[in-house]
């Protein structure tokens, strides 16, 4: 049983690799162009960045279906990454008036697989921008003491069943498949980083994930 599984997981990796392999030529194609006939455009150039880091997100997860430890740690500026991963969140506002605040007073080094952060990080937001009708604000805090704390809030509506949130299975969405905050807490994990839910109520919703700071 196992071994079928793994073959139709690498079946299924193999098929969606190639349809990344076209969107990742198309997007050098439109590059390419916009430098060939002069195109300066901040919006197209910003998608396009956007869209680029998504797909080696993707690899990155396709990986997973053919190795149970594919994990590639690297020194990373946290700062840095969580702006990065807000950029890529922002797609998922749509024609919501959300807006997205990030405060940090410094930042830090740490030791993560910089995708797979990335990934966490964009679920949970996104996950912020759904529980949103159609106006509220997100903030990211990064704070650092002798841990890295990030804190990410909403005020949109509160979390169902918080008990069970973090189990496989899980979900209060009607086409949601309950693995999205499951994945995102063991692969922190992995990462000897923790996300907890640490409050949710009408007012506010807050995430909060913590990891040490990297020191030679």
């Amino acid at each position: 049983m196992n071994n079928t599984i793994s073959e139709q997981s690498r079946c299924i990796a193999h098929e969606i690799r190639n349809h990344i392999s076209i969107c990742e030529l198309y997007t050098r194609i439109i590059k390419k162009n916009l430098e060939n006939e002069g195109i300066e455009n901040a919006s197209i150039n910003n998608a396009i960045k956007c869209i680029t880091k998504s797909l080696k997100i993707m690899n990155n997860s396709l990986l997973d279906l053919k190795s149970l430890n594919n994990f590639s740690p690297e020194i990373c500026d946290i700062q840095a990454v969580l702006q990065e991963g807000i950029n890529l969140s922002t797609v998922y506002i749509g024609d919501k008036d959300i807006k997205i605040n990030f405060s940090a007073k410094e930042t830090a080094p740490v030791f993560i697989d910089e995708n797979k952060f990335l990934a966490c990080l964009v679920n949970i937001i996104k996950n912020a921008i759904e529980a949103i009708n159609k106006k509220g604000a997100i903030n990211v805090i990064l704070d650092i003491t002798e841990q890295v704390s990030i804190k990410i809030s909403n005020n949109g509506e509160p979390v169902k069943n918080p008990e069970n949130i973090f189990k496989p299975g899980f979900t209060t969405k009607q086409t949601g498949s309950g693995l999205g905050l499951h994945i995102c807490a063991q692969n922190l994990l992995a990462q000897n980083a923790e996300l907890k839910l640490t409050q949710s109520t009408p007012e506010i919703t807050e995430f909060e994930i913590t990891l040490p700071v990297y020191k030679n």
